[in-house]
């Protein structure tokens, strides 16, 4: 049994020694431990400390591509590579490695295909009130979304992945990977569990945005494009439906007059303002069945994908 950690690096010089001696060098259940650098174009000495550190590997991405983009390449590289289980942990330090084992433990047990560790952000002292609520918040959001009742902390990038979830997953956002992986993972009936964790003090401000409305307004489009990529009967005919119940009041309200009033001219606004609301509503019902239609397609070329990394392990041994 192989397990890859995988750790993202823009520019860590400050917490990479930190990050790198803390993780185990031996569990139960494991034969062998690789650890796989993700430089996405660091200009410090992230690189060279990480060497001296004696990683396994280093994936160079050219420029600072982001990190679903580095997550995805680093994935792909798991799997070319043997990996049975991949962990994913931050430069930055925020995640304690000696959570690791406890982290695989649901995948060694054949319980869960992603294990994802909750900060459990309530308790977290650093974090402000309001990012508390809005940390509860969201998560609470992709649980109605996604449906997986079992996620404790939406946006955790401390996660774990069986070899069956890496075959799986097709990662597509370019911002943040662990909200498109959670709806994925819900759609396609991978199993997700949660373990819980606790963080170190932050050792620096975040890289993937700048303030936390940023990332509430990128984190969200995230997941609702991701959610209507999976799930678009859902989506469009949900929206279709609020639209066409808005559409039918100025509707109703012009037949009202017309028909028991005697006289509708006064009120041809209306008839127009829910004719043009009922039209966009059919269109968006349109949508969702198009959408449904071209999912049968994309499953089909995920298959395809799947069984191309299954033979790429294949080839290289």
């Amino acid at each position: 049994m192989k397990l890859i950690i995988q750790i993202p690096c823009f520019n860590e010089e400050g917490s990479i020694t930190s990050v790198l001696t803390e993780l185990p060098k031996s569990i139960q259940g494991i034969d062998v431990i690789e650890v796989l650098i993700i430089d996405d174009g660091s200009t410090d000495n992230t690189v060279q400390m990480a060497k001296e550190l004696g990683v396994d590997y280093i994936l160079p991405n050219i420029g600072n591509k982001g990190l679903g983009i580095s997550f995805s390449r680093g994935m792909d590289f798991a799997l070319k590579h043997g990996a049975d289980i991949l962990v994913n942990t931050d430069g930055d330090n925020q995640y304690p490695g000696k959570f690791i084992p406890d982290l695989i433990r649901p995948i060694l047990d054949k319980e869960a295909d992603i294990v994802v560790g909750d900060r459990r952000t309530m308790s977290i002292n650093h974090f402000s009130p309001i990012k508390k609520f809005f940390q509860w918040l969201g998560t609470k959001v992709v649980i109605l979304l996604s449906g997986e009742k079992q996620l404790r902390d939406a946006v955790s990038g401390f996660r774990a992945y069986s070899r069956q979830a890496m075959l799986e997953l097709n990662i597509t956002s370019k911002f943040s990977y662990v909200l498109d992986a959670t709806i994925q993972a819900s759609e396609k009936r991978i199993k997700i569990t949660s373990i819980p964790i606790s963080t170190n003090k932050p050792t620096r401000k975040s890289r993937l945005f700048r303030n936390m409305w940023q990332h509430i307004r990128l984190s969200g489009i995230g997941a609702l494009r991701t959610f209507a990529l999976y799930k678009p009967l859902k989506v469009f005919i949900s929206l279709g439906t609020l639209i066409l119940l808005i559409g039918a009041i100025p509707i109703v309200r012009f037949l009202y007059d017309y028909l028991f009033e005697g006289h509708g001219s006064g009120k041809i606004q209306s008839l127009i303002i829910g004719s043009v609301l009922l039209s966009i509503a059919f269109n968006l019902f349109a949508l969702g069945i198009i959408g449904d239609l071209l999912g049968r397609n994309r499953k089909l070329i995920e298959d395809a994908l799947k069984k191309l990394k299954e033979n790429q392990k294949e080839t290289k041994e």
